[in-house]
């Protein structure tokens, strides 16, 4: 493929592109997972197909794990065939929340070595406010892919190396959830407040302007130069509550031009799993 888009696509892009495409609805609540189902069924972009977070950008949670823990990358390869992903096909994501869950999936593809995917500006509202029609036929699925797991783009870290940075303070952990949650002030989804030993708190909210759309890539760059320093590619990590927004961090730094970082998947829901590894509040 030519230029493939990799981070953000414009509604006036997706409706000119005339490569091999695939549409991906992301659509999700966290408080209310059936949703997103739900708004598909009402109304979804043509040909799109919905991705489930729970069932399939998810495994099933465990004793141990966090509340939305990895599948292996070869289940989310097989349900990208699936759907008809080849190694040439264009990606493209969209949801309702500002690119959260979209973000999950754009890191997810990147992480089984998959580049061509990017995000639709604004997702579905911004489609159908710019004149974007929706159907909620099912999507025509001509024929299977033949996408295979390649060597990720992405770094993922697991709790050990958390607990590590965490000791020696030789790599950043940054939090991205809202600063009451990591003050430990609220906790509305987890059963215990507060935030990883020596983490700095740089919230998701700091990705967008008063609009709710992404600030631009200098902006970007700016916050993220301020908060992370000078780092070494991969050297930062990124957590959240459950390993699904820190994605949409990690998309705003490509997005910014910045070396990639690190995400922990397993993040706030899978570190409390364990009452050793010990809990801060405040900032």
């Amino acid at each position: 493929m030519t230029n493939p888009l990799t981070t953000l696509m414009s509604t006036k892009e997706l409706f000119s592109l005339d490569c091999e495409t695939v549409i991906f609805d992301c659509r999700f609540d966290l408080m209310t997972p059936e949703t997103g189902q739900q708004e598909y069924d009402e109304g979804h972009i043509e040909d799109a197909i919905y991705v489930n977070l729970d069932e399939v950008m998810s495994s099933p949670i465990t004793s141990t794990s966090g509340r939305h823990p990895l599948p292996s990358k070869e289940s989310f390869a097989q349900f990208l065939r699936s759907c008809g992903v080849s190694e040439n096909t264009q990606l493209v994501a969209y949801d309702n929340s500002a690119g959260l869950f979209a973000a999950r999936f754009w890191w997810m593809c990147r992480w089984i070595g998959h580049e061509s995917v990017a995000i639709l500006e604004g997702g579905i509202n911004a489609w159908k406010q710019q004149g974007g029609k929706v159907t909620t036929e099912a999507p025509n699925i001509n024929q299977k892919g033949d996408l295979t797991v390649k060597e990720s783009l992405e770094s993922v870290v697991d709790v050990d190396d958390v607990i590590k940075a965490s000791k020696l303070k030789d790599r950043i952990i940054a939090d991205v959830r809202a600063a009451e949650r990591f003050r430990g002030e609220v906790e509305p989804i987890d059963p215990v407040a507060g935030h990883v030993p020596n983490a700095k708190n740089i919230p998701l909210s700091d990705n967008y302007d008063a609009e709710g759309q992404f600030l631009s890539a200098d902006q970007l760059q700016q916050i993220y130069r301020h908060k992370l320093g000078d780092y070494k590619a991969q050297d930062p990590i990124l957590m959240c509550g459950s390993g699904v927004t820190a994605c949409l961090s990690r998309f705003c730094i490509e997005l910014a031009g910045l070396p990639p970082v690190s995400v922990y998947p397993g993040s706030w829901s899978e570190w409390i799993r364990d009452p050793n590894r010990g809990v801060e509040t405040g900032n």
